[in-house]
């Protein structure tokens, strides 16, 4: 990404003051972070390049958080099955007579919209009301009694559902009452143990400090059922302009030590307090932090902009920014995940006979093991452990990746000079995907030490890593598009960043499923593959 880039990005997204109006900024933060009231600077840098201190708040941010909107879903969900077995026992199972299945049918599908309706309608969905039992009760218990009073209402005055006998709603209504009130009490329960463990709240960081970011922090903690969590703030700036202690909360370190954080702590959002009128510096800090999976947002409360809504958001009534989303989160990431584990499973016994034949080849020609396992980058610059069938020879093996294959490399046996060019040595990365490591569809993880006339690739491309705000691919879009094989130029890793940062900005099911059923077509080309 670079500069010029940055700037777009941010006249694209902020709308001109109206004449004569300065771009003021405040900052961003909520009340349910933990505090310090005293400071002692960002400290001596520890190992890593971060202080001790924020290296004991990343320590304390390691546990995943829960998706508010995921989990509601999931609620919604149970509660649709809960109304609906509960339904389809009353309605057939004899109490009171026998119901025409017609009836049976069109009383659950009234019922259940009925239902979605009023719990809806009663906030039954909302985590506040979920952490509290007793008005979570009653909340069900008067939006359950609204369906079956609706359910009377249209038999009585409708003429319609009068195949289904008196007595069968009664069943219905007692025991689904029972049942999702004793499904919601589990569920409050839950949430209540999820909130004191900080894992149903959006953990947030501050880019920014000063007067700028005290009066936004005041401001959100003000906002009623605010879910946002300040682990702390990143400022460039030092002295009076930039205390170590900013409304109670410290400064951990520079917008650089924000990038290492963010790769340690399970952050959710970066929220910068910067005034919008210093466009240069924020350009600078996007260029910076832009590589990260994260939400970035501006804080503008007060800015008197005219937001556009496609581009604006709130907590409560404080306004953002949005600049930058993070790719595949909630049902996303869910959708993704579910798609990898069908395919992945599908394709390991569908190409199982192949695997097995490539193993027995490779043992055949040379000694040593069938798989080869490589460090390479992965989600959020996270290093892991990549399988491959070995294509080298055992002793000439180069699991660092310190030099680059080439063509007609002596080091390749036979059988590795077409598993290579066929991408059959990829094969086992299948399990990678069952494991989570990978994903089916995404950028290729490249080694880490991946470089090109002695430079490393971070060094070649800027914003090289922004490739990683996904999980890396068995396949992707760069490959399916003639960018594979050897890169021994600084144009092939820069078309190939480009392709990768495009498929993660235009990400859906049916992009993964185009990339998936175009790969083996894209296996033909293999001028490039040694």
């Amino acid at each position: 990404m670079t500069q010029n880039h940055s700037a777009q990005l941010l006249k694209d997204v902020l709308p001109a003051a109206a004449p004569g109006e300065a771009h003021a900024t405040s900052g961003t933060g909520t009340g349910t972070g933990t505090r310090t009231s005293t400071g002692t600077g960002t400290g001596a840098k520890a190992s890593g390049g971060l202080s001790p201190r924020a290296l004991e708040v990343a320590e304390s941010l390691q546990k995943s958080v829960i998706s508010p909107s995921v989990l509601s879903g999931f609620v919604r969900l149970a509660d649709m099955a809960i109304v609906g077995i509960i339904g389809v026992v009353a309605l057939t199972g004899g109490f009171g007579g026998e119901s025409a299945m017609t009836d049976v049918l069109a009383t659950l599908g009234i019922a259940l919209i009925l239902t979605a309706t009023f719990l809806q309608a009663a906030d039954c969905y909302q985590i506040p009301v979920m952490r509290n039992i007793v008005s979570h009760g009653a909340r069900m218990t008067i939006a359950w009694t609204l369906v079956f009073a609706a359910l009377f209402m249209i038999k009585t005055f409708g003429g319609l559902l009068d195949g289904i006998a008196d007595e069968q709603y009664s069943i219905w209504f007692g025991l689904g009452l029972a049942t999702l009130l004793a499904a919601r009490f589990t569920v409050s329960l839950f949430v209540r143990k999820w909130t004191k463990d900080g894992r149903l709240e959006r953990r947030a960081v501050i880019v920014g400090g000063g007067e700028a970011a005290a009066d936004f922090i005041h401001e959100v903690e003000r906002q009623p059922n605010n879910d946002i969590r300040i682990c702390g703030l990143f400022d460039d700036r030092k002295g009076s302009r930039s205390p170590e202690v900013v409304a109670g909360y410290p400064k951990l370190g520079t917008v650089n030590d924000l990038v290492e954080f963010a790769r340690v702590a399970r952050i959710d959002m970066l929220i910068v307090t910067i005034p919008l009128r210093a466009e240069k510096r924020l350009a600078d800090f996007l260029k910076t932090l832009w590589v990260l999976p994260v939400d970035i947002r501006l804080s503008a409360h007060t800015d008197k902009l005219r937001f556009r809504d496609r581009a604006s958001s709130f907590i409560g009534t404080v306004p953002f920014v949005d600049v930058v989303h993070k790719p595949m989160a909630d049902w996303d990431s869910i959708a993704k995940r579910a798609f990898d584990l069908v395919f992945a499973s599908l394709m390991i016994v569908l190409l199982a006979p192949v695997m097995v034949a490539t193993a027995l080849a490779i043992r055949m020609e040379s000694k040593g093991p069938v798989l080869f396992r490589q460090k390479r980058y992965g989600f959020n610059n996270e290093v892991i452990d990549v399988l491959k069938f070995r294509s080298m020879y055992h002793e000439m093996a180069d699991p660092l990746a310190k030099k680059v294959v080439t063509k007609n490399d002596p080091r390749v046996t036979r059988v590795g000079r077409f598993i290579r060019r066929t991408s059959i040595d990829e094969l086992p990365q299948l399990f990678n995907v069952l494991r989570g490591d990978l994903s089916l569809v995404g950028p290729r993880p490249h080694a880490v030490n991946a470089h090109t006339n002695e430079k490393l690739w971070d060094e070649v491309v800027d914003g090289y890593f922004a490739r990683h705000k996904v999980k890396p691919g068995v396949t992707g879009w760069a490959q399916i598009n003639g960018w594979r094989g050897e890169v021994d130029t600084p144009e092939k890793i820069e078309k190939r960043v480009e392709y990768d940062v495009y498929y993660i900005e235009n990400w859906s099911i049916l992009f993964d499923l185009r990339i998936l059923f175009q790969t083996p077509f894209a296996l033909l080309k293999t001028e490039n593959a040694y």
